[in-house]
């Protein structure tokens, strides 16, 4: 079933409400590796650890108001088992605090054909509200590749360009251990993608085993960045971008490089492999 350009471009995603808590605030935290330092008081308010300074890490906005794996329902036209998470951004606009009320919606913002055989985009965007205070909270963007759904007839563009990094050694870095059960966890966040749970599901898509979540994955590097730039102060944590380039078992352990000027990657060690690639952060300006 081949792709029908208007129909999916104007697909009605329904709106997500969501109340949230230290229970949500926490299980994120903990599947991107904050609190692996358990006397760091720094890493702990950010997982719901002190009763007297409870923050949720700005990276949640990519999974509250998750409307799930929408997808794989059949009326997109979309070969499910062929869908890869290619780019993630996101901008806080205000603080996220540690529980609430919020409305999402999801919609589709474009599509582009790159041809039979090569696969399509497509690009995304999430708005997320503070229905108790009636703030527009965050706006996470993002590409999905579609792995089998080339050569619908679509248009070839416009194709997003990515940022480059510096061509030179990196300013910081932050090695983060993932874990072996890191994806069984993280899925609990919104996302019960079989190709992170089920490793019958993750041979027949072409791995040897089930891959971590992309968004897990840049939640690491959240983290480093929250870390190394930010000194752990959500305040400061603006927009971040970038492009999901490789995938990653769990286990494996991630290294973010940072540049001065916000640019960043983040790679595999185990395997050298860079898998967060054309990462751009910038600070929160001052209200």
């Amino acid at each position: 079933m081949a792709i029908d350009y208007e129909h999916l471009l104007n697909f009605d995603i329904p709106e997500v409400r969501q109340r949230y808590g230290d229970a949500e605030v926490a299980r994120f935290g903990l599947t991107i590796g904050l609190g692996q330092d358990p006397m760091d008081l720094r890493q702990l308010r950010y997982v719901a650890a002190l009763a007297d300074d409870r923050r949720a890490m700005p990276a949640i906005v990519n999974v509250l108001g998750h409307p799930g794996f929408w997808l794989s329902d059949p009326r997109t036209g979309v070969d499910a088992l062929k869908v890869v998470h290619g780019e993630q951004g996101m901008e806080i606009h205000h603080t996220i605090p540690p529980e609430g009320h919020i409305a999402a919606k999801t919609r589709v913002t474009g599509i582009v054909d790159k041809g039979e055989g090569r696969g399509a985009l497509l690009y995304f965007e999430k708005t997320i509200i503070d229905l108790d205070r009636d703030l527009h909270l965050a706006t996470c963007k993002g590409t999905t590749f579609l792995r089998g759904d080339g050569g619908f007839g679509g248009p070839s563009g416009p194709v997003k360009v990515p940022h480059q990094v510096p061509d030179r050694a990196p300013d910081y870095f932050m090695d983060m251990p993932t874990r072996p059960e890191q994806a069984l966890g993280y899925r609990w966040n919104g996302d019960s993608n079989p190709l992170h749970l089920d490793p019958r599901v993750a041979k027949r898509a072409g791995y040897d085993r089930p891959i971590l979540h992309g968004l897990s994955s840049l939640g690491t590097a959240a983290h480093a960045i929250l870390s190394l730039l930010c000194d752990y102060d959500d305040e400061r944590f603006g927009a971040m971008d970038a492009r999901f380039t490789a995938f990653v078992y769990p286990g494996e352990t991630l290294r973010t490089e940072i540049w001065s000027d916000g640019s960043f990657q983040t790679r595999a060690l185990e395997r050298d492999k860079i898998v967060i690639g054309n990462g751009l952060f910038k600070f929160r300006e001052a209200a």
